[in-house]
């Protein structure tokens, strides 16, 4: 599992925790191939809320957590289909596992979670960006949400 920068404290909420965790979770699924119900339980009993070797895990919303990891792996062919046509294949190849991560739980909530407007998803997988890279990732993250959100949900964006 890789940790956010200890540094970022803009991720403070319970679901935007969630996010965080979710997008862990994900990372940890994409390297390790196990279950990813396992990885739920693991994050559920042994990280959120909790501090391990130093690393503080804020304390999330375990169910929100949980819909997003689980939904993000079962519709991923679905998610990654959006992905390819928000960015070049030949770059969707190219993104490394942590920031796939990231585009993918993000693809999904757009998707899959219309209780939660796109621009706060966009801005919140940016903010999750932030937490993990300092260069030009949550730019990209953020152009290709938005790409995606406008695909998903032209609606919100027609005013």
């Amino acid at each position: 599992m890789t940790n956010p920068n200890p540094d970022f404290k803009a991720l403070i909420g319970k679901r935007s925790a969630a996010r965080l965790a979710a997008v862990q979770a994900l990372y940890q699924y994409d390297l390790n191939e196990q279950s990813i119900d396992r990885i739920i339980g693991e994050f559920v009993t042994q990280h959120l809320g909790k501090e391990i070797d130093g690393v503080e895990y804020k304390d999330a919303d375990a169910e929100f957590f949980a819909d997003l990891a689980r939904q993000t792996v079962k519709q991923r062919d679905a998610i990654d289909g959006q992905l390819a046509t928000a960015i070049s294949v030949r770059d969707a190849d190219r993104v490394e596992t942590l920031l796939r991560a990231i585009m993918r739980v993000g693809a999904f909530e757009l998707m899959g979670r219309k209780d939660v407007p796109a621009k706060v998803v966009i801005t919140e997988y940016v903010d999750v960006a932030h937490a993990f890279y300092g260069g030009a990732e949550p730019g990209l993250v953020n152009a290709v949400l938005d790409r995606v959100a406008r695909a998903v949900r032209p609606e919100e964006f027609s005013r």
